[in-house]
């Protein structure tokens, strides 16, 4: 599962990391390959924690060469060792979870964060005896009183869904360190291109594949990556005993996207920005949240630490009852921007979130927490997740909901 790619350029890596022309018949394009099993040209062990990096393909919840290809790429694309795929970013998450965390542990997990994850932290862990502390990763101070002696694993998101909150990773990083943690962190929003996760101390950096990676909302998958060592754990934990693998259908679909993903996070990060200095400046809109404009209460951050600001924003039309009414109006009339969730695709995506219901659902902060989701928020934000399209004929879709 080791990455052996070292290409200079960055489009370079995502079209040729991981793969080759076929050996037997010279095919350019990489092969699906679908076998569950596979014939053994010598005796070897019925388990799999018997396999090295060397050992040849022999089941495929073990290991799969359309799944390894992807893996090689990724892997290439974040600058570390080695990478994991699993089924879904959720089967990602919770293979971080439950392969680093145990009964009697504890975990420092941001109070925003992927709805999935957000729900994980607060119910699932706890019934399994793993203590949660949930902080504002804003808050440095906060996250450093939030430490405890069986502290092993500080994870954050940046930027966070839905709110477009960023994380100094460089200085969690730190804190983990300091610690004996690991520091783990969703980077789904800002995909490889964006950010360099690794390079600022993250020792797991996940994404849902499903979103920029892939980037054609045809498949569904997770990765992590980081040390050898560390996916190898993973792998042993996650898809060997939970089974959360990744198909190698969708392996080969999520490939074929990565290899433009460079590409892509261009015209996405343009693309977000015209629309964004367009609702900026639009009446009925009260507040825009992009890290590449200047009114971003995190902009310089968003400067030192991403490559690319991505295709995501937020934007709040007032109160919740326009929203509300607004959204009506989105999913009846929009004719290019789909109204749906999920993200990063070709095509663009909104949905609106009021902050109500995800008080009662996913997050439910009180205090200053709530204090703090709701200076980014209001009483509720769209989420648009800005494609591929020209960006006038997202702009004139808008302005026409918009009224």
């Amino acid at each position: 599962m080791a990455n052996s790619n070292a290409y200079k350029g960055l489009s370079t890596t995502a079209i040729h990391a991981g793969e080759g022309p076929d050996p037997v018949t010279g095919a350019s394009a990489p092969n699906i390959v679908m076998s569950s099993t596979y014939v053994a040209e010598e005796v070897a062990g019925f388990s799999a924690h018997e396999l090295s990096d060397d050992s040849p393909f022999l089941y495929g919840r073990w290991a799969n060469p359309s799944v390894r290809a992807l893996e090689n790429k990724i892997a290439a694309l974040e600058g570390t060792q080695s990478c994991l795929c699993l089924a879904s970013g959720m089967a990602a998450a919770s293979a971080i979870f439950l392969t680093v965390l145990s009964a009697g542990d504890h975990a420092v997990i941001s109070d925003v964060s992927y709805a999935g994850v957000a729900e994980l932290a607060r119910d699932t862990l706890p019934r399994l005896g793993i203590e949660v502390s949930l902080v504002d990763m804003t808050d440095i101070a906060a996250v450093e009183a939030a430490v405890r002696p069986n502290t092993r694993l500080i994870h954050t998101e940046s930027p966070a869904n839905p709110i477009m909150r960023l994380t100094d990773l460089a200085a969690i990083s730190e804190i983990a360190r300091n610690a004996g943690a690991k520091h783990s962190c969703d980077a789904t929003f800002a995909s490889p291109v964006g950010q360099k996760s690794a390079e600022l101390g993250v020792d797991y950096v996940m994404h849902s594949i499903t979103k920029y990676i892939g980037g054609h909302g045809d498949a569904i998958g997770g990765a992590i990556c980081g040390t050898a060592e560390d996916i190898k754990a993973l792998s042993v934990e996650a898809a060997i005993h939970h089974g959360g693998i990744l198909s190698p259908f969708n392996a080969w679909l999520i490939a074929r996207g990565t290899a433009t993903l460079p590409l892509r996070m261009r015209a996405h990060q343009e693309g977000a920005m015209a629309v964004a200095q367009f609702l900026e400046n639009h009446p009925k809109v009260t507040r825009v949240l992009y890290p590449g404009l200047e009114s971003h209460p995190q902009h310089a951050l968003a400067k030192g630490q991403m490559r690319n600001f991505s295709g995501m924003l937020a934007f709040q039309v007032g109160d919740e009852a326009t929203g509300e009414a607004l959204a009506v109006r989105m999913a009846e009339d929009l004719q290019v921007i789909h109204y749906a969730v999920s993200l990063g695709h070709h095509r663009s995506l909104i949905w609106w979130m009021p902050t109500a219901g995800m008080m009662d659902t996913s997050f439910r902060l009180t205090g200053n927490q709530l204090d703090s989701y709701r200076e980014f928020a209001g009483d509720g934000i769209f989420r648009l997740s800005v494609g591929l399209e020209d960006a006038e004929d997202l702009i004139a879709d808008l302005d026409r909901v918009l009224g």
